[in-house]
């Protein structure tokens, strides 16, 4: 019987091309990188420094996992006690570790991945770094694909805060990744992660390129699909947290990859109602997040000094009202529009203008390095 016309073959064959791209990654993962010294671009070792408080807890970390730790950002949220944390490819474990001591006796951390040996060192550390805190942490890891939370042994609506550090960009259907996020995730969640994104779609030449598949490239979003495809799934106005580019360092991807330029993102996405034709209002950050007693940033776009009101659009108002963040603001309509409170933009800067400074100022940085020589 010929396969052409037919859906179920349609099917195997999409089966067969995710399982090569499943194959290819754990492979790269689990035995062709050894440390990030292996990686061959910025995307895992040039993220920005983390606040203090996860430096510290950094520090504290087994070796063995620090060691094989290829994140590209830190999307690592404070404020989190007592929450249930998923981790999205927790490799081996290093966010998943920070995070069980951000959460506490009282929270939880389950992070999944699909590749053995990282698995492994994930595992086996658990009972040290109890001994580190003091106490043991409820922090457990499973084997399964993040495309299928479900099987993998992740309940629905079941988890606070989804983070995942550099993976989503690897996975051969990255929808169904995101659609079962929101499904893991309870009322008022967030999924916070860093990612690969691109400012333009990824050449066909690059994506069948393996290495840079490993190294991430080949799976990196167009920062606009990426958004369209968020907010269908329902997930309510996607805010960049921070931004980064992503710097090659292989002669030979540079020549393959040509004009398009990589980014280095942390999104932050809420699973609230739409807030659209809603009053605007103000909302008062209360300084209670420790480590951000003085003044809390929700995005590029919002920033919040602890006990002034902000003017903020409606669905930044109904993510501090409806979020896991709630206890941390106070919020109210806006009854006087010539309020004296300070004023918010309502309309968020465009990912494709974010890449653009990015881009910027790094050649301005790069440029005062060279006529610093």
């Amino acid at each position: 019987m010929s396969c052409s016309a037919q859906t179920p073959c349609v099917q195997k064959q999409d089966q067969q091309q995710d399982q090569q791209v499943y194959t290819s990654v754990k492979d790269y993962y689990g035995k062709v990188l050894q440390t990030t010294n292996d990686l061959k671009t910025s995307a895992c070792t040039g993220s920005s420094k983390p606040h203090p408080i996860v430096c510290r807890l950094l520090r504290t970390l087994p070796q063995a996992v620090t060691d094989k730790f290829y994140g590209c950002g830190n999307p690592l949220p404070l404020g989190i006690t007592g929450k249930d944390v998923l981790d999205l490819g927790s490799g081996s474990g290093r966010d998943c570790y920070v995070a069980a001591a951000l959460v506490g006796p009282q929270g939880s951390v389950t992070g999944v991945d699909m590749t053995d040996e990282q698995l492994q060192t994930a595992r086996e550390n658990i009972d040290a770094f109890g001994q580190t805190l003091g106490y043991q942490p409820n922090l457990k890891f499973l084997t399964g694909y993040i495309e299928a939370l479900e099987d993998a042994g992740v309940a629905n609506e079941s988890k606070d805060i989804c983070i995942s550090n550099c993976v989503v960009n690897l996975s051969p259907n990255k929808p169904q990744v995101l659609a079962g996020v929101y499904t893991a995730l309870r009322s008022g969640g967030e999924f916070h992660f860093s990612d690969m994104y691109s400012d333009r779609t990824v050449p066909e030449s690059v994506r069948q390129h393996e290495e840079l598949h490993g190294e991430g490239l080949t799976g990196a979003l167009f920062a606009n699909e990426f958004e369209r495809i968020v907010k269908k799934i329902g997930f309510v106005s996607p805010r960049v947290l921070s931004i980064r580019h992503i710097s090659i360092f292989d002669e030979q991807f540079k020549q393959l990859v040509g004009d398009t330029n990589y980014f280095s993102i942390t999104y932050r996405l809420f699973k609230v109602r739409s807030a659209i034709g809603e009053a605007d209002c103000t909302a008062t950050y209360l300084g209670t997040v420790e480590g951000h007693e003085e003044r809390y940033l929700l995005d590029i776009d919002n920033s919040f000094d602890t006990n002034v009101p902000r003017r903020v659009s409606a669905n930044t108002a109904t993510i501090l009202k409806e979020s896991w963040l709630a206890k941390y603001f106070a919020v109210e309509s806006v009854v006087d529009n010539n309020s004296d409170s300070q004023t918010i933009a309502a309309k968020r800067t465009p990912s494709e203008c974010l890449m653009k400074s990015a881009l910027q100022a790094e050649c301005s940085s790069s440029a005062l390095k060279s006529c610093s020589k």
